[in-house]
């Protein structure tokens, strides 16, 4: 199987569609700070491929018939998880998955619930309404990571399931976490429009703290 060709901005930058917002920002054309964003430019707007599926990335990220995960120890499989979560080497493009995700950023807040569960980039990008932790992980493999899923029942893929499920409990999710941009703006404290933007306090209601 091919590496995905849609992989490189996924999760760089929230499209605009999920920021209910950006059509009803009167001051939008008046923020001088607007140039100075380095978010401002979509990184993905170039890709031919946004929003196309890969059919053969979408199967291999299914789980398949009769499937039975790989069985061991639970501690020896979190540990071995742990440092393949770190490892830039399971991908073709030098990240890891701790790259997106170290400290639990990036998560979306439905990380928090318990698995299958519906996940934006499964729905979006391989037309699976509810997706299993193991078959996430072979998402972010196949599309930010850029290579192939792993052997369904390899002590790879269980020991990132371990891992990740660890994770899983200790995560609180973020009100702010849906704007990547928001932490990297150096115009936010700058902007004469802020105070006039009808919807401040819906999309950012963190602002305030």
């Amino acid at each position: 199987m091919a590496a995905n060709p849609c992989s490189p901005c996924a999760g760089k930058c929230a499209p605009s569609s999920l920021n209910p917002c950006a059509a009803k920002n009167p001051c939008a054309a008046k923020n001088p700070c607007a140039a100075k964003n380095p978010c401002a430019a979509n990184p993905c707007a170039a890709n031919p491929c946004a929003g196309k599926m890969n059919p053969c990335a979408a199967k291999s990220v299914k789980r398949p018939a009769n499937y039975k995960p790989y069985q061991g120890s639970q501690a020896e499989l979190k540990a071995y998880g742990e440092k393949l979560y770190k490892d830039p080497k399971l991908s073709t493009n030098g990240l890891s998955c701790a790259s997106c995700h170290e400290g639990n950023n990036l998560f979306q807040a439905s990380f928090a619930k318990a698995y299958p569960h519906e996940v934006a980039m499964a729905k979006n990008q391989f037309g699976m309404s509810q997706v299993f932790l193991d078959e996430m992980i072979q998402i972010c493999m196949v599309a930010p990571m850029a290579s192939k899923a792993l052997g369904w029942e390899s002590k790879e893929l269980a020991a990132l399931v371990a891992y990740t499920a660890s994770l899983q409990t200790s995560f609180k999710p973020n009100p702010c976490a849906a704007n990547p941009c928001a932490a990297k703006n150096p115009c936010a404290a700058k902007n004469p429009c802020a105070a006039k933007n009808p919807c401040a306090a819906k999309c950012a209601p963190c602002a305030a703290k």
